[in-house]
């Protein structure tokens, strides 16, 4: 196979990303995947599936590759030179990597959220409407805007100053902001990478339940690393470590992934139970 930093799999599934019942689980299954940025491998031999219409964190220190598996979820390491992911990485039995998906039309079923809120210099409207106009979704844009608010817990708060500049909000408000923009395009999928480390409790505590109720439509990983929010908020829990090879570089590796009470209690690997009590960072 060509070394051309393209994905290498083993094999490829035909057609779209979107082949299978949006209530099947998993939502994605991972086998043996791997991502390297040129000739570093960051991230080595995940196995894992991810359930739909669940949480599901990403814990473990940081240069793990916590937030490089979260990426690849949606192929936003295309956007990176000399990125490459190898291995399997099934989004509803479709390969995401396969030549014939589109991934523009991956990041629209498989939305993000990042660590600072980052609307754009639009107004509060043209923030939520930016999506749906994107990728030519029809129908009524006020109906969209203010269907993808109320999804957001953020329409009452803005009903009535829509032509805001989006920069006049709160930090809280900012983040349940790009939450709405994730959520316009109607994805399956929301990817959140470390969503409430810019703010303060108040808006923590807000982004937290707005989590609860968007997994009723949504599934939804996030990377934290805050554990007291994985076990507040996450059904299931991956803890991720970084090991260091003969050469002396730092691969990042999946430990172990469980239900949420499992991880934290009864962990069947030292190096979570470390982790976890605070043992080491």
């Amino acid at each position: 196979m060509p070394d051309n930093g393209e994905h290498v799999a083993e094999r490829t599934a035909p057609g779209g990303v979107d082949t299978a019942s949006p209530e099947e689980t998993p939502v994605f299954s991972l086998r043996d995947v791997s991502v390297s940025y040129g000739d570093h491998l960051a991230l080595a031999g995940v196995n894992m599936d991810v359930n739909a219409r669940e949480v599901t964190a990403f814990i473990g220190p940081s240069g793990c590759g916590k937030s490089t598996l979260l990426r690849s979820l949606n192929r936003m390491n295309d956007l990176i030179t000399g990125a490459r992911v190898r291995g399997e990485l099934l989004y509803k039995g479709a390969d995401l990597y396969a030549p014939s998906v589109d991934a523009v039309q991956v990041r629209k079923r498989i939305g993000m959220v990042f660590q600072k809120p980052n609307p754009f210099p639009k107004s509060i409207y043209d923030n939520v409407a930016f999506g749906p106009r994107t990728v030519g979704m029809k129908g009524d844009m006020d109906g969209i805007v203010e269907k993808a608010l109320r999804g957001a817990a953020l329409w009452d708060e803005v009903s009535d100053r829509l032509r805001d500049n989006a920069y006049s909000l709160s930090g809280g408000q900012q983040q349940r902001l790009c939450i709405a923009r994730a959520i316009a395009v109607e994805p399956d999928v929301i990817l959140m990478d470390e969503p409430c480390s810019a703010l303060d409790p108040v808006s923590t505590v807000r982004v937290e339940d707005l989590m609860a109720e968007l997994k009723e439509r949504y599934s939804i990983v996030i990377v934290t690393h805050n554990m007291h929010q994985a076990a507040r908020v996450a059904e299931r829990t991956a803890f991720f470590s970084v090991q260091v090879d003969d050469a002396g570089n730092r691969i990042g590796r999946l430990i172990e992934a469980g239900e949420t009470g499992t991880i934290f209690t009864k962990p069947t690997d030292k190096r979570t139970e470390d982790y976890i009590s605070g043992r080491v960072g």
